[in-house]
């Protein structure tokens, strides 16, 4: 059954988007940057390269190195307004670049490494996306010498602790060890 316009209003579900809830501060943000890749992908014959999206050098010389020329088109919407310090709701199909949508422009933004805490803090569901998600900050990140650090469950700690410790500018993890570490002062 359909929701009527009232009561979506009251749960904040954005039209057009039923599936998304979100509370009813956020909606105004929502609306002014939703990004969604076509579905099923589509041949856009994308003819815009990486040093169109405002990227720096570094970054594009990254992406260049790993054998990327032109940007997918979630990358293509996403990587502009996060530049421009957007808040940002995308979403498109797995393969399609969504890390690097993220990740390259906040790199940008992060700019130099900086003190111990971290300045940036990614949440992945699992260890495996949290792993992929520290790879590709890496391979992005290798002319930027920021700091990158993962911590998930299934592993020992300890080496984790000792890398939140150290200071790293970025921090991926799963909810359930970050909450772990941070419930005990760790993290």
């Amino acid at each position: 059954a359909a929701m009527n316009p009232a009561t979506m209003s009251r749960m904040g579900v954005l039209p057009g988007a039923a599936n998304i809830l979100l509370p009813r501060r956020l909606r105004r943000v929502a609306h002014s940057c939703i990004v969604r890749a076509p579905f099923p992908p589509q041949d856009t014959r994308n003819t815009m390269n990486f040093n169109e999206l405002g990227l720096e050098p570094e970054l594009v010389s990254a992406v260049a190195a790993h054998g990327y020329t032109t940007p997918t088109p979630i990358q293509a919407g996403a990587i502009p307004p996060v530049l421009a310090g957007r808040d940002l709701l995308a979403g498109a199909q797995t393969g399609t670049g969504k890390t690097a949508a993220f990740v390259l422009p906040l790199l940008q933004l992060l700019a130099t490494p900086s003190g111990r805490a971290p300045r940036l803090l990614v949440l992945a569901p699992t260890r495996e996306l949290a792993a992929q998600i520290l790879e590709s900050i890496r391979v992005y990140g290798a002319n930027k010498k920021l700091r990158a650090r993962v911590i998930f469950g299934g592993v020992g700690e300890q080496p984790q602790i000792d890398g939140l410790r150290s200071g790293c500018d970025v921090l991926v993890a799963t909810p359930g060890r970050l909450l772990d570490l941070a419930n005990r002062g760790l993290a």
